[in-house]
């Protein structure tokens, strides 16, 4: 369900903590809901992009739309001083209908607001972080903090869904290539995603 391509253009060696933020109505029943990836380098190709492939399989249940499940990302890498550091967050809402799916997060990271905040926390290699993540997630608190663009996150999915029709929801295509079992319920894109 996860593989990305991260376009940070001056870092190298990073690695991603993600996480998984749903409604309360929402329960996880299978597959984990936050972890951490490994450490990827640039490529020795042309484009020099940051490639995991780093594959994730949760299950989420529900019969009610509200709080639709988001994936948050927080991309860490070293700093000159080789200190750990936050190089970006994001959030983006698990795709709602089934098949294979691209999503591009735009990342940003907080700023200090006084110049010489951002000089002592450059020097001590504590930069402004959140204590959680999930806050990314959540309009609520967020309008004070001052933050800066910084990269994208191209994430793939491949989502399947099970008798939403029956709740009455339905979010697949009106094409015929979508196709539902019979016996299960499962209702997926015919043509599989490739990376």
């Amino acid at each position: 369900m996860f593989g990305a391509v991260f376009q940070f253009p001056e870092y190298d060696n990073l690695y991603c903590k993600y996480c998984f933020v749903h409604g309360h109505d929402w329960t996880s029943t299978s597959g984990l809901e936050e972890g951490i990836t490994q450490i990827t380098c640039k490529g020795s190709q042309s484009s020099r992009k940051l490639i995991w492939n780093f594959p994730l399989e949760t299950t989420f249940k529900s019969t009610s739309p509200s709080g639709w499940p988001q994936l948050v990302v927080s991309v860490y890498g070293p700093d000159v001083f080789g200190n750990d550091v936050v190089r970006g967050y994001g959030a983006t809402h698990i795709p709602f209908t089934p098949g294979p799916h691209a999503r591009t997060i735009p990342m940003f990271v907080p700023e200090s607001t006084w110049r010489l905040q951002k000089f002592t926390s450059w020097l001590l290699g504590r930069r402004p972080e959140y204590t959680d993540p999930k806050v990314v997630a959540q309009g609520e608190g967020r309008e004070v903090t001052r933050v800066r663009s910084q990269g994208f996150v191209t994430v793939s999915f491949h989502i399947m869904t099970k008798d939403m029709k029956k709740l009455g929801y339905d979010t697949g295509p009106a094409s015929p290539a979508n196709t539902q079992s019979a016996t299960s319920g499962w209702s997926t894109e015919e043509q599989p995603i490739n990376m």
